[in-house]
């Protein structure tokens, strides 16, 4: 549930109201990088710091606690409400630092892309031919297997007349 700028005054003091007026849209966009983490340093531990006091009133409540004030705390309802104040103006704090570190990050992106582009462009040309014949192409590599002599159907033919003849002479 929203609370209320008017509320949240009433729930904080000056100092903090100061860190946590810092944190709503018109003047969050005109802090700068540095002084954004400090603020979320600083409310981070005035969040912190409610959180334990509203831990320690309760128990003081329940009896599981002895009273840090003159008399044990009857209600944390302020505490619990200037706590949850606080944790909404971290989260808005949070979700603006996340914001522009996303914005620089793809603002570098870009700009590495851009650079990119222009070192292909100024690389020179790969050299193609002038021409769509082929060129002289790979060089031929020798085969490393025995040449052969003759033909093979030679050597058949000519060892089977050799038959021929020895079985003539022979009768």
């Amino acid at each position: 549930m929203a609370i209320s700028r008017k509320d949240e005054a009433r729930f904080l003091g000056k100092d903090e109201a100061a860190l946590v007026e810092k944190s709503h849209h018109p003047d969050i966009t005109s802090v700068d990088d540095k002084e954004l983490s400090s603020t979320i340093k600083l409310i981070r531990e005035r969040r912190d710091r409610a959180r334990e006091i509203g831990q320690r009133q309760r128990r003081e409540m329940r009896g599981k606690a002895k009273p840090q004030g003159a008399k044990a705390a009857g209600d944390n309802a302020g505490t619990k409400q200037k706590m949850a104040v606080l944790a909404q103006a971290l989260k808005r704090l949070n979700s603006e630092q996340t914001r522009r570190q996303q914005l620089s990050a793809r603002n570098a992106t870009a700009s590495g892309m851009k650079r990119a582009m222009e070192l292909k462009a100024a690389a020179s040309a790969p050299k193609r031919p002038s021409s769509k014949t082929a060129d002289k192409g790979m060089k031929a590599k020798p085969s490393k297997k025995n040449e052969q002599i003759t033909d093979p159907r030679e050597v058949g033919r000519v060892s089977q007349q050799i038959k021929k003849a020895q079985a003539k002479k022979d009768k």
